[in-house]
């Protein structure tokens, strides 16, 4: 499991990830507006859009909210909001893709630089780290009491593409046109899906030091606290007990 999924899966564990829970009405808000835009306003028929509709759902978003949030899109409502991604390096070399969803990319173009320049970091051009990650689709299961080979042979015969787990939960890997498949192959077997949705998955990871690592995870932290952010990813390798410790702190 990447290095920054476990981070942020240790913080949700540990209660540290209030200010981000939060933000999770805003950014759900944000991915359905965009989603609906970009498509049919027919879940059915747009993938993007039942994907949103599902996350709304993990983070209990009344279906009121959702259908209002679908009415404005089609409506032309928000037509300022855009997505944006920018690209950068942290410290001890890691590379980081920050989305962002905005109604005014100087404001937020201005944030990006204070956050990276006062933060060990450099924020780069389109394209400086992009190249070093995939799009994926990532399934995340409930590990309970199952049995790792069982829920392997499931997701491969579904047509994934790789898994990895960590003690509470395993991480399944698609092709970005393969999610939708794997994800019903899982659900008809029986098996609890957490969440399911796109990532940028790093090729290979940097390997980041104890004495490092509290700079790069203040950075990427205070990436995702910023407004306009809807997803950071970043190809950082940090040892899970000095995940744990920091967490603690």
């Amino acid at each position: 499991m990447a290095g920054h999924s476990k981070w942020h899966n240790i913080r949700i564990r540990k209660g540290k990830q209030d200010a981000v829970k939060g933000k999770a009405f805003t950014r759900v808000s944000r991915e359905i507006l965009m989603a609906a835009r970009s498509g049919s306003s027919d879940p059915e028929a747009n993938f993007r859009l039942k994907m949103a509709i599902a996350k709304a759902r993990e983070v209990n978003m009344p279906m009121s909210n959702v259908e209002r949030i679908i009415e404005k899109a089609t409506g032309g409502g928000d037509s300022s909001m855009e997505e944006l991604i920018y690209e950068g390096y942290g410290p001890a070399g890691v590379a980081l893709i920050v989305e962002v969803t905005t109604d005014n990319r100087n404001r937020t173009a201005a944030d990006m630089r204070v956050i990276f320049s006062k933060n060990g970091g450099n924020l780069g051009e389109t394209g400086c780290v992009g190249w070093m990650f995939d799009k994926r689709g990532v399934i995340t299961v409930h590990r309970g009491k199952l049995e790792e080979e069982q829920v392997l042979e499931i997701a491969m015969e579904g047509g994934a593409l790789d898994m990895s787990s960590d003690e509470e939960r395993f991480e399944i890997l698609t092709e970005p046109t393969d999610l939708h498949q794997v994800k019903e192959a899982l659900e008809k077997a029986g098996l609890k899906v957490e969440s399911a949705g796109f990532s940028m998955v790093p090729r290979n990871g940097v390997e980041v030091s104890r004495e490092d690592a509290p700079a790069v995870l203040k950075l990427v932290d205070l990436l995702e606290d910023q407004d306009d952010v809807q997803q950071v990813y970043a190809n950082f390798l940090i040892p899970d007990e000095v995940l744990e410790e920091l967490a603690s702190a």
